[in-house]
């Protein structure tokens, strides 16, 4: 499979006048075109560092970061999916799709006629002419997802989309979205606290450990390839996975790391490696 994403050796360190704050710790993981990764970890481990990351807002401390063999901030092939939808209550929802293609400066037709595909082909026809406040949250994340999809990214960024929806809504839109994805034949790195969603939705899932960051474990879930989230949920496999990727989560790890030489340690001083 090709390698859409490369993380090789990511370390990245804030500095202040007074002290440095190491985040990421030695962090190595590929993701191939048309791979569905989750992030899971503890709040506040590096799991929206790591998008920032790969869509070329920040950069590393040392090691390197390529999206589609190339540094990020030099091929902009990422779009990004929040938390909230982010969708302007005074713009249409057609006007709220093309947002992103007029500050792009795309052709405004082309896109328009994409967005009107999209539409069509989610369940969406009609909606373009009202306005976000007459939609339902699960159609909101729909069409936010078509914005993103619009600008033709290869990658798209979803921090946590659903964390604002209730639980039924929530289980749709999670089908939706996984459903859009794999259609539309899209890379996705999936930041979730949400251990179900991760298997439900993704191919593989990455387990982050507390500050400094790095990769505990490489979950495979592709026993799912192919199936959607929702019969996932009722598969005996599926609580197995569950088992597996909470107790690697729960699990204590020697590693420690040394902010001088800015490397990762085991406890007798060895360098440390990621558990892949």
């Amino acid at each position: 499979m090709e390698e859409l994403i490369t993380f090789d050796k990511v370390c990245l360190t804030y500095h202040t006048k007074e002290s440095e704050t190491p985040v990421l710790a030695d962090m190595s993981f590929s993701v191939g075109r048309g791979e569905l990764m989750g992030l899971v970890g503890p709040s506040g481990c590096g799991k929206t560092t790591v998008l920032s990351l790969i869509s070329g807002i920040i950069r590393p401390t040392s090691g390197k970061v390529l999206t589609g063999g190339m540094a990020p901030e030099k091929c902009d092939i990422s779009g990004y999916m929040l938390q909230k939808d982010e969708l302007l209550p005074w713009r249409t929802n057609m006007a709220n799709i093309l947002l992103g293609a007029e500050l792009k400066k795309r052709d405004k037709a082309a896109a328009r006629q994409k967005a009107l595909e999209l539409l069509e082909k989610y369940d969406l026809k009609g909606v373009e002419k009202h306005y976000p406040d007459q939609l339902s949250g699960g159609m909101r994340q729909r069409v936010a997802l078509i914005r993103t999809l619009v600008l033709a990214p290869q990658i798209i960024l979803l921090d946590e989309p659903f964390s604002a929806l209730d639980f039924q809504t929530r289980l749709q839109v999670v089908n939706d979205v996984y459903t859009m994805l794999k259609t539309e034949k899209m890379t996705a790195v999936f930041v979730t606290h949400d251990i179900n969603e991760a298997i439900s939705m993704c191919d593989r899932v990455a387990v982050l450990s507390s500050k400094p960051c790095h990769i505990k474990e490489i979950v495979d879930i592709s026993v799912f390839k192919g199936i959607p989230p929702a019969e996932r949920r009722i598969s005996g496999e599926f609580v197995r996975l569950y088992d597996k990727i909470l107790t690697s989560m729960q699990s204590r790890t020697e590693q420690t790391w040394n902010t001088q030489k800015n490397t990762p340690a085991t406890s007798n001083g060895s360098a440390g490696k990621n558990l892949q």
